[in-house]
């Protein structure tokens, strides 16, 4: 089922490498000509073109955006005790992760009476998106508000689509979640039009003002990610998230029953959601095919996952050795990275480039997605090279405060002079001679 790629014995280059392993395609280009229409509608018409492209993508026409609180707080009421109790932990190991990552206030004493301070302010108001398509994540509620709580963020609503099946509502299930969080602003809308509406912000069906935010998070289609290129510097956005991906680089030690499980886990979000193993025994990818068979017949969402793990973007990396296998994967920088080999801990603190990195045999990328207390929304389509997943930084700013006094200034006015004459910008210099020739 899974194609393979031999670099054993090969000597490659990391651009090579990068071209070498298979990986999910997204054009957003050629996204940005269906969307762009809809961000400028949405601009010009507000909430009315909203319910349009709702009605039209969605197959319903909420008689709002904004979801009423009660609907929010009966969706908690009816939620199964157990799924409750589940969210309930998943919200306290993610605020205990979380909590850890608050930034403090850092004073320099440059010199005598010049101090640089550096403040870290949280940004006013976010909107925070969770998709509804070929499945439902109230858990990607909590991956996206919980770190904008602890970040201190005053103002925050989450967006997410209109279900026909609930009457126009989101799912009962991110509703509740919501509730869960103490997050009573919920918009009932979805796709590149939630991106649009929660940038210029609109007027509601009722008169109520849907505001603005000043930064997006959360992962989406294609058309989300298209949306919030074109709306990037209007707004702070997190990524352009494409297809889920996950890496598992395993040895002879492995165990071919998880590997499988864990490629197929991935397989069931989306038909091009990428599964890669790279691997130096052929014993085990010859295994992990036996494995596949056997257990995707047993799964829920047979066809998808069989499109996903058959499609080019997934496959078997075969390499020399597990070094080599460590570049293979910092190449590839894949939103979620397990190592199943023996020295798990160690090797995998030689990577440099993952989304997520999950040690050994018990840290699936499951447990990630919901209960470890990590966050899920992860870098997709290699920029894991360059990019981090969804933290407290993601919205927090910092801002430095400069505080010199005179003689301080004094101090170093002949340089400021200096480098302003360099760079032929003599009134820079000038603004600072100028506070002691009166």
């Amino acid at each position: 089922m899974l194609s393979r790629i031999d670099l054993r014995g090969r000597t490659t280059t990391p651009a090579q490498l990068r071209a070498a392993v298979p990986r999910a395609e997204m054009d957003v280009d050629a996204a940005l000509h269906q969307v762009r229409p809809i961000v400028e509608a949405v601009a010009a018409r507000g909430v009315e073109a909203v319910l349009e492209y709702t009605e039209k993508f969605d197959g319903v026409r909420p008689d709002s955006v904004r979801v009423p609180v009660s609907a929010i707080s009966s969706a908690l009421s009816s939620l199964d005790p157990a799924v409750r109790e589940a969210l309930e932990e998943v919200i306290a190991r993610t605020r205990r992760v979380h909590a850890d990552q608050r930034r403090t206030d850092t004073t320099t004493q440059v010199v005598p009476g010049g101090i640089v301070t550096e403040k870290w302010v949280p940004v006013a108001r976010v909107g925070l998106y969770a998709p509804g398509g070929l499945a439902v994540y109230p858990s990607t509620v909590v991956m996206n508000v919980v770190p904008a709580q602890i970040a201190g963020v005053e103002s925050l609503v989450v967006c997410s689509p209109p279900q026909a099946e609930f009457g126009g509502l989101p799912h009962p299930a991110i509703l509740a979640a919501a509730a869960l969080l103490g997050v009573d602003e919920v918009w009932a809308v979805g796709g590149a039009q939630a991106q649009a509406l929660m940038a210029y912000g609109g007027v509601d069906t009722d008169g109520g003002e849907l505001a603005p935010v000043d930064v997006v998070t959360g992962p989406g289609n294609i058309y989300v990610a298209a949306a919030k290129r074109l709306l990037r510097g209007l707004i702070g956005i997190d990524a352009e998230a494409g297809p889920t991906e996950i890496a598992i680089l395993a040895d002879s030690s492995a165990d071919p029953v998880h590997v499988a499980a864990d490629l197929i886990s991935q397989a069931e979000h989306d038909p091009l959601a990428a599964s890669v193993l790279v691997t130096d025994s052929v014993e085990l990818a010859d295994a992990v095919d036996v494995e596949l068979e056997r257990q995707i017949g047993t799964t829920k969402h047979v066809e998808r996952i069989r499109t996903a793990l058959g499609g080019k973007q997934s496959g078997v990396v075969l390499v020399s050795s597990v070094d080599e296998g460590v570049r293979v994967v910092d190449a590839y920088a894949a939103e979620h990275l397990e190592i199943q080999t023996r020295d798990a801990r160690e090797v995998a603190a030689r990577i440099r480039s993952a989304g997520a990195i999950f040690v050994g045999a018990h840290s699936p990328v499951s447990l990630g997605d919901y209960c470890a207390g990590s966050n899920h929304v992860l870098p997709t389509g290699g920029c894991a090279r360059h990019s981090s997943g969804l933290s407290v930084q993601t919205f927090l700013r910092g801002i430095h405060v400069i505080d010199y006094s005179e003689e301080a200034l004094r101090e170093v006015a002949d340089k400021v002079v200096a480098l302003a004459n360099a760079e032929d910008l003599p009134a820079h210099g000038q603004a600072v001679t100028a506070r002691f020739t009166r």
